[in-house]
């Protein structure tokens, strides 16, 4: 019996390093190298050639663009993201599930496919295009969707639109309305009960979603890519680092990697902090356990 059982240990053990290794190897290969492509590939013509690639009036001008995209994205879907958690878990109607299916669709759809729908509904052929022509005529403005930058902004919308309601709705449902409804039987008004008794549990899922969002919003390619024309008014980060490298010239290449690294740093800072939110979360629920 002892024999069989060291065996088995072994066995176990054996197992786990092999699963260790493959785990390492795997993301040695396809993440850790190629970040580490980037930052030597940025830094192939010394300190002096990368700053001044990051300064350039396009570089300046996407990073702008990409953090107006990003945060106008962060505020809409965090405010959408927390209605349509409390919708979905606090109240019965018909069409509850549609909508729930409906908030995953950017999950399954191609952001190039995003794009191009943004781009049939307020493009020149767009049923949309008339009402927009009928607001500029009347008002004297010039309201553009596609090819400008709330085209882009719409497209990050799009593509960041589940992350923050997708993280809420798990944590709302493991709470229940128990304290909700003991708060609404003491006299509590609706935004007394939110403000004390629901945010507190949901503040760190929140964190996390919009933190989801931003690197999401910061790393868009597709959606945007079709609703983007000028480079140096509306490209993002990503486009103009795809315009360097399609420049094929040396100097251009080493810009676009050069580039590429101050989205690998930002994204780096994502991470750090997505993981003090997890681990901060991961406190707190094995606190309460305790308690």
């Amino acid at each position: 019996m002892e024999i069989h059982d060291k065996k088995e240990i072994k066995a176990r053990k054996r197992t786990k390093y092999i699963l260790i290794g493959i785990s390492v190897i795997f993301i040695v290969f396809l993440l850790v190298l190629p970040i580490i492509s980037i930052i030597i590939n940025s830094l192939k013509q010394g300190f002096e050639f990368y700053f001044s690639a990051l300064s350039t009036d396009y570089v300046i001008s996407s990073l702008g663009v990409t953090l107006f995209a990003t945060v106008i994205s962060v505020i809409v879907n965090t405010a959408f993201g927390v209605v349509a958690a409390w919708l979905l878990t606090k109240f019965t109607f018909r069409g509850k599930h549609v909508l729930s299916t409906l908030i995953d669709v950017p999950f399954s759809i191609s952001p190039v496919i995003a794009g191009l729908a943004f781009i049939m509904t307020f493009g020149r052929l767009g049923w949309a295009n008339g009402i927009i022509e009928s607001i500029n005529n009347a008002l004297g403005t010039d309201i553009q969707i596609v090819f400008a930058i709330p085209g882009v902004v719409l497209a990050t919308i799009f593509v960041t639109f589940p992350f923050v309601s997708r993280e809420i709705v798990p944590v709302l449902n493991s709470v229940g309305r128990d304290e909700e409804e003991a708060a609404a039987i003491m006299g509590a008004g609706g935004f007394t009960i939110f403000r004390k008794v629901t945010f507190p549990h949901i503040k760190w899922a929140l964190l996390y979603g919009v933190i989801l969002c931003t690197a999401r919003a910061l790393g868009e390619f597709g959606a945007v890519s079709a609703l983007s024309k000028t480079r140096g008014k509306t490209f993002t980060l990503p486009l103009e680092i795809d315009a360097l490298y399609m420049a094929g010239s040396a100097d251009s290449i080493t810009a676009a990697f050069a580039v590429s690294s101050l989205l690998v740093l930002i994204a780096v800072v994502v991470l750090i902090l997505r993981n003090i939110l997890e681990f901060r979360t991961k406190s707190r629920n094995s606190t309460r356990k305790d308690k």
